[in-house]
């Protein structure tokens, strides 16, 4: 696994994990990472210091601040975070086509020419994301959990 510092065209910044450097350009090439904050996917790598931790052994003052810095939460949500994510659900669920358990099978058929182009959200089994992706099919995880839709 590799951690990337991003940057979005809109000047948003996060980070995010992949299997490999070769899975992140594949994925990066295939416009499928998208900005954890507005959803663009005009995404690219931003400049990352590395992690080098001195030698405990060799300053015996740096032990409390990475103890210090080890217990801060950088996960956490900020209400700005919280608020981007919300509007990030709002615009999928009113601009997109809810396909439940049937999004890898529907992705498929838009992708192929089989069903109208629209856009469309659900759930998926890894492995039937990961076939898509493989196959060249255009497909992006939400940073959330589908609400059920009931028709």
């Amino acid at each position: 696994m590799i951690q990337y510092s991003l940057k979005c065209s809109n000047g948003h910044t996060f980070d995010s994990w992949f299997q490999s450097a070769a899975a992140y350009d594949k994925l990066a090439s295939s416009g499928m990472v998208t900005c954890a904050v507005c959803g663009g996917v005009d995404v690219e790598k931003a400049i990352m210091a590395p992690r080098i931790r001195p030698d405990r052994k060799d300053d015996p003052h740096v032990e409390p601040k990475l103890q210090e810095a080890e217990t801060i939460d950088v996960a956490t949500p900020t209400p700005d975070f919280e608020k981007a994510l919300a509007e990030l659900r709002r615009n999928v669920e009113e601009n997109s086509d809810y396909v439940g358990k049937d999004f890898a099978r529907e992705a498929r058929k838009i992708h192929l020419g089989d069903a109208p182009e629209r856009a469309i959200y659900g759930e998926a089994k890894p492995e039937e994301a990961k076939a898509l992706i493989d196959d060249g099919v255009p497909v992006a995880p939400l940073p959330f959990v589908p609400r059920k839709k009931t028709n």
